[in-house]
Formats: structure tokens, sequence, C-alpha cells
């Protein structure tokens, strides 16, 4: 399956869920040229929140992808149980739901900083530039030492 970004990001955006985008998508805004097979958000997973994006993610099969037998994301977590992050596949593509991003902080730190930035017709926010690269670094993986490299290429270039 090919993902289609667009329809998650206006499902999302539409439904009046609160977001900042982060990870490989987010750097594509900013001008990168990773290939990304996911949408990164990070968000606050209240209860209500989370009933929220049952409700707008519903008519897409919603399922828990790091379970052995996906569980359904409609009927698992049960109301009430705590919830730090989400790993949903669904019908349109994989979206990645963090409470906070590795050394950077959670979704009030991220959103102090996010710039706006309209992305596939809908406007919504995007982690900074510079919170975006520290996140890439203390990710440590290779793939995204080598975007962080590129964003800093890409931000020293915005300053001018």
């Amino acid at each position: 399956m090919t993902p289609d970004f667009s329809q998650l990001i206006a499902k999302l955006t539409d439904s009046g869920f609160e977001f900042v985008m982060i990870g490989g998508y987010a750097a594509v805004t900013y001008g990168s040229s990773q290939v990304t097979r996911d949408l990164d958000i990070c968000a606050v997973l209240t209860n209500e929140n989370i009933e929220l994006l049952r409700r707008t993610l519903a008519d897409w099969n919603p399922r828990h992808r790091m379970t052995p037998d996906r569980l359904s994301f409609l009927k698992f977590p049960k109301a009430g149980e705590p919830v730090n992050n989400l790993y949903l596949e669904t019908d349109v593509g994989v979206v990645d739901i963090l409470s906070s991003v590795l050394g950077v902080g959670d979704f009030a730190r991220l959103k102090s900083t996010a710039e706006k930035f309209e992305v596939d017709g809908r406007v919504c926010w995007v982690i900074s530039l510079p919170d975006l690269i520290a996140g890439k670094e203390a990710m440590g993986r290779g793939k995204d030492k080598l975007t962080a490299v590129e964003l800093l290429v890409i931000a020293a270039k915005r300053k001018r």
C-alpha cells in the first residue's frame, strides 16, 4: 500500500485533533530528500483525545501495528487505560502518535516552538527545525543522523 499522507493530515486536522507533525514527513516539509513510510505526530493522549482519534480514523480500519495480531484500535486500549504512544496502521497509511520526542520534550514543549505550515492544503503545526534536528540526533540511528546533517544544511540556508 502506498501511504496517502494527504488524507491522514486532512482527516486529523479537520477533526480538531491537536498535534505537531514530527519525524520524516516534518523533515520533508522543510525540504529534506528523505523518503518516509509513515506520518509521525506528537499529541497529548488523554482519554478524550484517544476517543476523538477512534472516531476520526474509524472508517480506515485502524489497528495496532506493533501487536502480532494487529489488535483493533477501535477496541484496544480500553477506555481509561493510560497510553503513551500509539503505532497505528490504517487503510490509507501508518500514523505513529507519540507523547514526546526524545531529546526535545513533550507536546507542550514542541508546540511552543513549532511552525505553522500549509501541508497538503491544511494548516498544521510542524516541529521547529532546531527541535527536529535535536530529535533526529537523539535517535542515534544511521538514517536519523543523515537526516540531521541534511537538516543542518537546510537550517544554514534558511538563515541567509
